[in-house]
Order: C-alpha cells, then sequence, then structure tokens
C-alpha cells in the first residue's frame, strides 16, 4: 500500500487515492459540500456513521486534528478498507467502530459532529440515538440518495426543532469520449444539515 502525502488543508481528496472495492464511496465533490456543512474545527469529536470507505472519516480526521473521528461501519470489508485509507494517509485519530448503528453508538464520547451516510433501514433509531448524545451546537449532516431519506431528515430535524437546511446537487465530471470530452452527470445527492440548539 502506497502511503499518500496528501498536503494540502482544503477539503476535496480526489477519489483514485482512496482504496475501494464495492463498497459505497462519497463522490469528492459531494464530499466537499458534505464537510462544508458540518463547519470542522481542531479538537471535535466526530461520528461518521455507515462509514463505507472511510474517505469522508479521512478528511474529516485531517481537519479535526487532535480531535477525533468514530467510522461506524457494520460491513467488514468497507471496516478493512476504512483502515487502510486511514493507514494509507497516516492518520492516527480515526477509530474504527466495528457494529450497527445505532447499538454501535453506545459508550462513545459525545459527538460535536456527525456524518450520516448509510443507515441500513434504521434512519430513525440512528437520528435519535445521535440527537440524544450530541452536544449543544452539535451539527448532523445526512447524505441520502432516495426521497424517502430526505423525508425522514427533514421530517426528523422539524420535529426536533433543529435549524434545517437542505440542498441537492447536480454535478458532472468532464471525461474524454474518444477524441472529445462530454459531462457525464453523478448520481444527485440530497444534503441535509441540522444545527442543534439554535439561538
Amino acid at each position: 500500500m502506497n502511503r499518500i502525502n496528501w498536503p494540502y488543508s482544503t477539503p476535496g481528496i480526489p477519489d483514485h487515492y482512496f482504496s475501494r472495492s464495492q463498497v459505497p464511496l462519497t463522490k469528492e465533490e459531494v464530499r466537499i459540500l458534505t464537510l462544508a456543512k458540518a463547519r470542522l474545527g481542531p479538537g471535535m469529536i466526530v461520528y461518521d456513521v455507515g462509514s463505507g470507505t472511510g474517505t469522508l472519516a479521512v478528511e474529516a480526521a485531517r481537519l479535526v486534528a487532535p480531535g477525533q473521528v468514530l467510522a461506524v461501519e457494520v460491513n467488514p470489508e468497507a471496516c478493512t478498507l476504512i483502515r487502510e485509507n486511514v493507514k494509507r494517509f497516516g492518520l492516527d485519530n480515526v477509530q474504527v467502530v466495528a457494529g450497527r448503528a445505532p447499538a454501535a453508538l453506545e459508550g462513545l464520547p459525545p459527538p460535536d459532529r456527525v456524518f450520516i451516510g448509510g443507515s441500513g433501514g434504521h434512519l430513525d433509531e440512528i437520528l435519535r440515538a445521535c440527537h440524544e448524545a450530541l452536544r449543544p451546537g452539535g451539527i448532523i449532516v445526512l447524505n441520502a440518495i432516495t426521497v424517502e431519506t430526505l423525508s425522514t431528515a427533514l421530517a426528523f430535524g422539524y420535529h426536533q426543532g433543529y435549524q434545517v437546511e437542505a440542498l441537492a446537487t447536480n454535478l458532472a465530471r468532464l471525461e474524454p469520449a474518444g477524441r472529445y470530452h462530454i459531462w457525464r452527470a453523478l448520481n444527485p445527492v440530497y444534503i441535509v444539515q441540522l444545527v442543534k440548539d439554535c439561538p
């Protein structure tokens, strides 16, 4: 495994720098927006629930050091990939929590920020557990690809009194097509930001 020396402090590490397989990966452009909506800072505790390949965990860890990222993932193959990517970037502040949320969240330190990328059909329970653990002023950022997930997240946020923001991404990448270049669309993603205890 090649060690990556990524010298930049801004988010947006290209996808090809990460180890991956068939495990879902949060695309670079979506990652940038997701990280921006989280408003990360040094020393924070971050949950990355449904961490997948750990791309968000890696980028967040670089931004919150000496804080810690807890990458929660039930898929054993994905847990291996997270560890590989953490090692690849030489990070020591990411802990892989192997297990299914919300049960896997029990006993973890209260977070300042929470990313939710995958819920395995347990989104409402995960949101409730994160809400109870989240520190005052904390932020939950959720990425959704279905309108049902979006609807659940919005309803939860409004019901619990969060400041709610949401956006839908419509992104495309320029790619070669023979002698020409075309725009290839990325799948739309909904990004929901929930801010707790806003004045």
